[in-house]
């Protein structure tokens, strides 16, 4: 056995001890120094601002120099194999099991199998994108990092406050799913094991379940990336074959008159639903969360993406349809509906192999969460948007403790409150936003390159890209406010395809992949940029109302405190150790007196 010295040695960070909780942890930079120092922060704050604005990161930086901050690098053990198995593991989970149920039966009716087809095929455009930043900047922030480099700091904290948020609230969603179905697997109705309490409506029904599972899969997340992800192969394995039987015993007891009507709720209704089962497929960013533990990110991350959305996308529409033909849709269970559907056709048996099917997968999805959210929270942290300690990995697991204890800490508190349907139309807003932003990323990597492109082509992309994202808001507008409209289309549609073509046509490409890019550029990711508005038009008022909301907490932590730190954090290294005094030659000099009125003892 090891000694207690040697054991005390492995949670050693260099000189210091990893558990380790100073203030110097928390708020290092010089702007935190003191009181004085962080009110002058406070009046420099326009300033620091427009500086941020216009502030970009690049491949170096986020491939090496931050990564320093963690003190311990991760461990380079996945290959593609391990990949493809992440990503059919951080999928198969409360999307397909609950919300194919509850949308079928709210909003798609049959034809939740078109809202699966529609948001599959957006989620695979995203991919893409995903994938050319993945294999040129292979590092645990995902699409943070891409979108410091190429649209700047603040278009990056503002995508970093919503990755954090949908790894909170999709954790917990999820969380809550697995206890519907644990009920449900012990012949209880789906709220029978939550405590009732005379909250408000939605959040009144307390969940210990979900919060017991959420650390259970926390804690194997932290000990072993490797190991996690043997476990996640074992359990999704088992869940394939629980996926086959639901598949071809659907399909044995079918009964095709149940996809009468195809489309009760019209078109919109499809779209509607394919903005929250969009949800579904939104574990693939945790495969790019994992470039920095990959043995050979330009072969084996195309691989792992590209292989598991195929599969998971084929999965998805075919357990669709085999729901829909197996009950009436305005008949489904919202909570269970896979094993209710059994039921009504008199295999009732049949319900124990589906829940613990679904445990099974939502429990990988929860484990494979907790690793990709965790690295993502770790970038994030090394970039000090959040305090630098959450940035450490562990000398002796190779794992960002810190950093999932956040998540998993947030998502349990969310988690024992919160309802799905609450927490499901949110996060699909969110996470349609950051997909948003990470095509236009992609094309303005492709477009511009600093010191290389011509002024006059930058304007060029930037009118190009506005018209390109006007347009998809406005067919998005057009289509909830005129559903069966058309004149509306005649103008947005021809618009973004002016602008997409002004793109094609009139500017060159600055840059070429390295070893895999995005195909039909710049087609594909306009293409990307217009489902991914379309489908934010058609989610609920209410799910926009609290992404505003969670967008303006989110600024107001920025203005505080995150502007500051990243401030420091980009010119420390070009002032004089003792204080920083200078400013950006850009500012016409003007600014330099006000930056002088900052002093760092």
């Amino acid at each position: 056995m090891k000694s207690s010295n040697e054991e005390s040695a492995n949670d050693q960070v260099g000189e210091r001890s990893y558990w380790r909780w100073s203030k110097q942890d928390f708020f290092p930079e010089e702007s935190f120094r003191n009181w004085g120092t962080y009110r002058s922060a406070l009046s420099l704050m326009c300033f620091r601002l427009k500086d941020r604005i216009k502030g970009r990161s690049d491949d170096v930086t986020e491939l090496q120099e931050l990564r320093k901050q963690s003190e311990n690098d991760m461990k380079r053990c996945l290959n593609w194999w391990d990949l493809i198995w992440v990503g059919l593991g951080g999928h198969i989970g409360a999307g397909i099991f609950v919300l194919t149920g509850q949308e079928a039966h709210e909003h798609a009716g049959p034809a939740i199998v078109l809202s699966y087809v529609v948001a599959g095929a957006s989620a695979m455009l995203s991919v893409f994108c995903y994938t050319e930043f993945a294999v040129e900047i292979p590092v645990a922030g995902g699409s943070f990092a891409y979108l410091r480099v190429e649209l700047g700091d603040f278009v990056a904290f503002i995508a970093a406050g919503n990755i954090l948020l949908e790894s909170v609230v999709g954790t917990a969603a999820v969380a809550r799913a697995w206890t519907s179905y644990f009920s449900n697997l012990l012949n209880r109705p789906s709220n029978s094991l939550r405590i009732h309490t005379s909250l408000r409506n939605g959040y009144n029904l307390l969940d210990p379940i979900a919060v017991a599972v959420l650390v259970i899969t926390a804690t194997i997340a932290m000990i072993s990336t490797k190991q996690a992800s043997r476990i996640n192969w074992v359990a999704s394995a088992i869940n394939t074959v629980a996926i086959l039987f639901i598949i071809i015993a659907g399909f044995v007891h079918a009964n095709p008159s149940n996809l009468t009507p195809f489309m009760p709720y019209g078109a919109k209704g499809v779209f509607q639903a394919a903005a929250v089962v969009y949800f579904g497929y939104t574990g693939f960013d945790s495969i790019s969360n994992m470039a920095e533990e990959t043995k050979n990110p330009s072969k084996d991350i195309p691989i792992g993406l590209l292989g598991s959305m195929s599969i998971i996308t084929v999965t998805y529409c075919l357990m669709a349809l085999v729901l829909s033909m197996l009950q009436k849709y305005n008949e489904l269970d919202e909570n269970a509906a896979f094993s209710v559907a059994f039921q009504s056709v008199g295999m009732r048996w049949a319900k124990y192999l589906v829940d613990l099917g679904a445990l099974k997968g939502m429990t990988t999805v929860l484990l494979i969460g907790a690793l990709g959210q965790a690295r993502y929270t770790t970038h994030i942290a090394r970039a000090h948007m959040i305090p630098p300690w959450f940035a450490l990995v562990h000398p002796k697991t190779g794992t960002p403790i810190n950093a999932t204890l956040l998540i998993t800490i947030s998502s349990a508190l969310i988690a024992f409150f919160s309802s799905l349907d609450i927490l499901a139309s949110l996060l699909s807003v969110s996470t349609l936003f950051i997909f948003t932003m990470m095509a236009v990323a992609v094309l303005v990597r492709r477009y511009y390159v600093r010191d290389k492109t011509p002024q006059q082509n930058l304007s060029k992309l930037g009118a190009f890209l506005l018209i390109i994202v006007a347009s998809s808001i406005g067919t998005s507008a057009y289509w909830g406010l005129s559903p069966n409209g058309w004149i509306g289309y005649c103008v947005t549609i021809p618009l973004w395809f002016l602008g997409t073509l002004g793109i094609y046509k009139f500017l060159p490409q600055q840059r070429t992949p390295k070893a895999w890019g995005v195909p039909f550029v710049p087609w594909l990711p306009s293409l990307s940029i217009a489902t991914n508005m379309f489908l934010m038009g058609s989610s609920g008022s209410a799910a926009f109302l609290r992404f505003v909301i969670c967008t303006i907490v989110m600024l107001v932590y920025y203005l505080l405190f995150g502007l500051h730190a990243t401030y420091d954090m980009a010119h420390l290294p070009q002032q004089p150790e003792a204080k920083l005094q200078q400013v950006d030659n850009e500012d016409d000099g003007k600014s330099n007196s006000q930056e002088a009125h900052v002093s760092f003892p």
